[in-house]
């Protein structure tokens, strides 16, 4: 027994290594992708029609395995569909690289105080507010669907846009870096079933564009005034000027998103 096995070592080559690596690494990834989604339950019930379809094989069940061998290809065509989003954002994140980022050009730092007076000001009068801010994955998509502005990011060109009797408040204001790229733009909403009801379009719009990219959300409510920040499809509520800053620059500063995780969790806010 230890001669087959040393012979099994003998014929074990660096590229195997490699390979068992890559291998690793790639289904790593993807649990990373799916935990916490649907996907994370849905991946048994596929672990288990997998489990079926070669018991069918080897007890040599015609009928099961006919209908497996003609099922299985739309099965696997339904879990694209359902799962793109998930898919997206794996490529996406694929595309975030370290490596690749290196390459890739810096935008100029976000001006944190004019967002937090702009919403501070806004929740003050109780106007309704959404806005975007680019990371690293582009909302060119979904600032198409609005105005492009492409204008400097200030106090009061925020607030009179949101201004109830602007034809561009009831969208989402896109920013990326110093600049306004559109305002009007409408985003995609989530379909969460368990979200809570008081939460209106505006918010569902945060949660469902930052559950397909990796931005921050800033949205002030129109009923209760309360300021809210949505990331990776994170909602929390409550908050005030200074949380507010803390919170845009743990999450936009590049030295902050290190700590994120680590970071405590805001006194005085709510989260869903």
């Amino acid at each position: 027994m230890i001669e087959q096995f040393s012979d099994i070592v003998s014929r074990i080559e660096w590229k195997d290594g490699i390979d068992l690596f890559v291998a690793a690494l790639l289904i790593y990834q993807v649990l990373l992708l799916i935990r916490g989604t649907r996907g994370w339950q849905m991946i048994f019930g596929a672990a288990a029609l997998t489990l079926l379809y070669y018991l069918t094989k080897v007890l040599d069940l015609m009928a099961v395995s006919l209908f497996l061998d003609n099922f299985i290809p739309y099965f696997i065509f339904a879990l694209i569909v359902v799962f793109q989003t998930e898919i997206g954002r794996g490529l996406a994140q694929l595309g975030k690289g370290s490596f690749l980022r290196r390459f890739a050009s810096q935008p100029e730092p976000v001006p944190f105080d004019e967002i937090v007076l702009a919403a501070t000001t806004l929740a003050s009068q109780r106007t309704g507010a959404l806005i975007a801010i680019e990371r690293e994955i582009g909302l060119k998509s979904y600032a198409e669907s609005g105005i492009k502005l492409d204008a400097y990011l200030t106090y009061d060109l925020l607030v009179t846009i949101f201004y109830p009797k602007s034809p561009l408040h009831d969208g989402a204001v896109i920013l990326s870096g110093h600049r306004i790229v559109a305002a009007g733009a409408f985003l995609p909403l989530t379909l969460d079933p368990y979200l809570s009801k008081e939460l209106g379009t505006r918010h569902r719009a945060a949660i469902g564009l930052s559950n397909e990219t990796d931005c921050v959300a800033v949205v002030v409510s129109e009923e209760t005034g309360k300021i809210s920040i949505v990331v990776e499809g994170e909602i929390t509520r409550g908050l005030d000027g200074p949380r507010l800053l803390r919170l845009l620059k743990r999450h936009l500063q590049p030295k902050g998103r290190s700590r994120e995780k680590d970071a405590p969790r805001e006194e005085g806010a709510e989260a869903e």
